[in-house]
């Protein structure tokens, strides 16, 4: 695919996630499998509502000083495209209500037409310690997408991950999970003078 054209359509991802909140500032990371061997990613200075092409760089799975400008979630991504044929797009979100329900909860049913119908049941995926989860989570994160099958993984206090071979049903499946999210705890707070808006 063209790069050119590659790096318009996460711009555009990238501006709507993080209008939604999915994406800090400096916060969360994309990327797009561009070659076997090559990804497109945001850098570290990234900010999420104007990426613009000196924001994304291409990263060769030989390392080399551009991983040095990368996102610290490189690693991760590129374990994930090394082992994954499917993931032709990934995503590292911290969407609100997905990432809150996460807190308290071990999985997630949605009890919406959509989120039933297009998600099922979630699993809440503990990351145990903290301290040592950077050390972890490329190879806990790629095991997990390997051995249990899914393509989002939720994981507590953290946030989300996701992988799709196409870059606009991996933006759909988030936003239903986060809509399905936020209606479970609209539903759990039903009787409470809680103000989600």
């Amino acid at each position: 695919m063209n790069r050119l054209i590659l790096k318009k359509q996460l711009s555009k991802l990238a501006l709507s996630m993080f209008r939604k909140d999915f994406f800090g500032i400096y916060h969360g990371s994309i990327s797009a499998k561009t070659e076997s061997n090559r990804f497109l990613i945001n850098t570290k200075e990234s900010v999420f509502d104007a990426i613009d092409e000196n924001d994304l760089i291409e990263l060769y799975f030989k390392k080399d000083y551009r991983w040095n400008q990368a996102s610290i979630d490189s690693n991760i991504h590129y374990y994930i495209y090394s082992q994954i044929s499917d993931a032709k797009f990934i995503t590292f979100t911290m969407p609100p209500f997905t990432t809150a329900y996460s807190l308290d909860h071990n999985i997630i049913t949605p009890k919406d037409y959509f989120g039933y119908t297009e998600l099922g049941s979630i699993e809440i995926v503990d990351p145990k310690s903290f301290d040592n989860w950077y050390d972890r989570a490329q190879s806990e994160i790629t095991h997990y997408f390997l051995s249990k099958k899914p393509n989002i993984m939720i994981i507590r206090g953290y946030g989300v991950y996701a992988f799709n071979r196409d870059l606009h049903e991996m933006a759909k499946q988030l936003s239903v999970l986060e809509k399905s999210c936020r209606l479970l705890m609209l539903e759990s707070s039903a009787g409470n003078s809680f103000n989600f808006d």
